[in-house]
């Protein structure tokens, strides 16, 4: 007896299949699985048009419409499939299907909207936006486990029913693989850019502030920061030949370098300078003018002239710095853009 053959594209999250079988009286395995996964197609879509959506430079708060979309249809999945017999009496794939999707709602209506709260407080630290994006990809792997087990029942139906199964992919199938590695790799490079960009907010504060120990331990934070994810960038390849995103975040991290390896050792200098002038001031202006001989005199004046000229360089460096900054924050944000847009595939259900 030859097998049945069946056509079977197999996706990173959610399986897919190619056929579209509607009819509920099965004369044989093959329109039986084609069933079983043409109920689950729906909520394929509505997944891929909510990642669309959310990659495509919108929070995800925004998008939550299409969560529950999702939600909806996942739902409505597990209803189809609720509705379809046993096969000759083997409950089996039914049941697999019906847990599969039972664990797609779960991810959605929990994982997701866990991951939709932490995205408002994921930028207050690098630590809560390395546990949002660890949080995305780990709930990434349980679907893929959970997509893994329900293939593995579904290829076991197969060939408890003489059906062979025939691979390819379909072209929702090759848009939601090439989601979860383009993910995978802006994460990896988006988290050096944010570690840098965060603890310069940090040293920017800190100069605010006038702290001058905290300013260098952010100073050397920063520098070894940005020193890391230089060497850390060199070992990355072009997603699909496209570098824009390596470069504007080696551009950003070699200003990070220069400014706390260079400039702000300017800065620092500066308050060590006003420091010893208010000393020296303070002194001035506790004598008597009838004690102050005119080497006080000519000395605090030109102290005077000193601390003003520092005080220009100061407000100039400052003044530069913030300009450079701005503008290598505006160019990460804008090649961003550009290349999630390139490489994301847009999808509409």
């Amino acid at each position: 007896m030859l097998p049945h053959r069946l056509k079977i594209s197999l996706v990173a999250s959610f399986i897919l299949l190619a056929f579209t079988v509607k009819a509920q009286n099965f004369d044989g395995p093959v329109p039986y699985m084609a069933a079983i996964t043409s109920a689950q197609e729906d909520m394929n879509k509505k997944y891929m048009a909510y990642l669309s959506a959310s990659a495509h430079g919108k929070r995800l708060k925004k998008v939550e419409k299409l969560r529950q979309q999702a939600l909806e249809s996942i739902n409505q999945s597990e209803s189809k499939v609720l509705e379809l017999p046993a096969f000759n009496g083997d409950q089996s794939l039914k049941q697999s299907a019906i847990k599969h999707i039972k664990f797609c709602y779960k991810i959605f209506n929990d994982d997701y909207a866990n991951i939709v709260n932490m995205e408002e407080i994921a930028e207050q630290s690098f630590d809560e936006m390395q546990a949002y994006l660890l949080l995305k990809e780990k709930t990434k792997e349980k679907l893929k486990e959970a997509n893994n087990a329900y293939e593995a029942a579904y290829n076991a139906f197969a060939k408890k029913n003489n059906v062979q199964i025939i691979e390819s992919k379909s072209e929702l199938s090759e848009k939601m693989e090439k989601v979860g590695a383009l993910n995978q790799y802006h994460d990896k490079i988006y988290l050096l850019f944010f570690k840098c960009n965060w603890q310069d907010a940090k040293l920017v504060e800190a100069i605010s502030n006038k702290k001058v120990t905290e300013i260098e331990q952010r100073r050397n934070a920063l520098a070894q920061y940005a020193n890391e994810g230089i060497a850390a960038l060199a070992a990355i390849k072009p997603f699909d030949g496209d570098a824009s995103l390596i470069g504007a975040c080696k551009q950003a991290l070699l200003f990070y370098k220069k400014t706390a390896e260079n400039d702000v050792l300017k800065l620092t200098d500066f308050y060590l300078k006003e420091e010893n002038f208010e000393k020296m001031k303070k002194a001035f202006e506790a004598k008597s003018e009838s004690d102050r001989t005119n080497q006080d005199i000519d000395a605090f004046n030109k102290g005077v002239k000193e601390i003003n000229a520092a005080v220009n360089a100061f407000n100039q460096t400052t003044g530069v710095l913030n300009s450079a900054r701005a503008g290598v924050v505006d160019a990460w944000n804008a090649t961003e853009k550009s290349f999630i847009d390139t490489h994301m595939p847009y999808f509409k259900k």
